[in-house]
C-alpha cells in the first residue's frame, strides 16, 4: 500500500472523527470546489454548448433553473473577454448552489482549487483507480487503532477513577472521548449519504 496514500486517509478520518457527526456530513462538500466534478463538468457542458453533463447533479424539479441559467450564460459568454468570465463563475455558483440544495447542504460560495478534503481526495482517487481496496484497509487500520487506543485509555483510567477526584475526572474524559469518538463513527457508517438520498429522491420524481 502507498504510504503515502495511507497517510492521507488516516489523517482524514482523524479529522472527521474530531469534528464528530457534523464532519461526516460535510464530507462531500468538495462539490463546491473549482476543481470539483460539479464545475469540471459545468465547464465541460459550457464549452459544447450541452447542458446535458450537469443535469445529473441537480434533481428533477431544479432542471428548469439550470436549463435557463445555462442558456444565459451561453449568451452572455458570446460577448467574450470579462463577460465569458464572469458569466462562466455566476453558473458555475448556481449550480453548485441548486446541486448543494438539493442536498439539503448550505451553500456558502465557491471553494479554490485545491480545497477538497484528504479524505475525499482519497476517495475520488480510488474511483480514478478502479480499485477500492487501498482505500478500505487504510480505513480499517486507521478505525482499529482509533478505537483500541480509546479502549485502553479508558479501561486503564477506570482502574483508578475511585482513588480521588482528579482520578475520577481522568476516567471520565477518557470515557467521553471513547464514546463519543465510536459515536461518530457509528453515525457515519449508518447514514446513507447525501449522494444516495439524492438519487432515491431523483428515483421517486421520475
Amino acid at each position: 500500500m502507498n504510504r503515502g496514500f495511507h497517510r492521507t486517509i488516516a489523517a482524514a478520518i482523524a479529522a472527521a472523527v474530531a469534528l464528530g457527526v457534523g464532519a461526516a456530513r460535510t464530507a462531500g462538500a468538495h462539490c463546491d470546489t473549482l476543481d470539483g466534478p460539479v464545475v469540471v463538468d459545468a465547464r465541460a457542458a459550457l464549452a459544447a454548448g450541452d447542458v446535458t453533463p450537469v443535469l445529473k447533479w441537480v434533481q428533477v424539479g431544479d432542471e428548469p433553473e439550470i436549463r435557463a441559467a445555462f442558456d444565459r450564460t451561453l449568451a452572455v459568454r458570446a460577448a467574450g473577454g470579462a463577460a465569458l468570465e464572469l458569466a462562466d463563475t455566476w453558473f458555475f455558483e448556481t449550480l453548485v448552489r441548486v446541486h448543494r440544495a438539493g442536498e439539503g447542504a448550505p451553500y456558502t460560495g465557491l471553494k479554490p482549487a485545491g480545497a477538497v478534503e484528504p479524505g475525499i481526495a482519497a476517495a475520488d482517487l480510488a474511483i480514478d483507480s478502479g480499485s477500492v481496496d487501498s482505500l478500505v484497509a487504510a480505513l480499517t487500520e486507521h478505525l482499529d487503532e482509533g478505537v483500541r487506543n480509546r479502549f485502553e485509555r479508558v479501561v486503564a483510567a477506570r482502574e483508578h477513577a475511585g482513588h480521588n477526584v482528579a482520578a475520577g475526572r481522568a476516567y471520565v474524559a477518557a470515557y467521553v472521548d471513547f464514546i463519543h469518538y465510536v459515536e461518530g463513527l457509528h453515525v457515519a457508517m449508518a447514514g446513507s449519504g447525501h449522494g444516495a438520498a439524492a438519487a432515491e429522491n431523483d428515483a421517486h420524481a421520475h
